[in-house]
């Protein structure tokens, strides 16, 4: 029997992401965060993904469901220093950590390719 491939793909919020505006402005406060607080995402398992969110200036990553609230790291870390940070928050299923890992890296190629770093973070085209 033929193991199924898991296929990791990176999911936009649109209830998130609507405009070319800037992410991060001159008042820093923190928004009303909870499982739907991300911009995009990638599931790792049909019950977690790790996702990336605005933060202070930057983007955060961490998972979308965490058992220690507010555990991410900006996306400009190395990937395997961010999962090494988040990986308590994996949960309890047979996520790989390769898998983790891979979608970290996803995040960070699909950052960098849609969002313009000029003193602020902006979607670009």
């Amino acid at each position: 029997m033929k193991k199924k491939v898991f296929e990791l793909k990176v999911e936009v919020n649109a209830n998130q992401v609507r405009d070319p505006k800037p992410l991060g402005n001159s008042v820093l406060i923190t928004p009303p965060i909870g499982e739907d607080y991300w911009l995009l995402r990638v599931p790792v398992s049909k019950n977690q993904a790790v996702v990336c969110f605005p933060k202070f200036g930057t983007i955060g990553v961490g998972f979308q469901k965490e058992t220690d609230w507010n555990t991410n790291l900006p996306y400009s870390c190395e990937a395997i220093e961010i999962f090494n940070h988040i990986a308590h928050n994996k949960g309890t299923g047979n996520i790989p950590d390769s898998r983790c890992l891979e979608a970290i890296k996803l995040l960070q190629t699909t950052i960098k390719g849609k969002f313009e770093i000029d003193g602020k973070l902006q979607l670009t085209d």
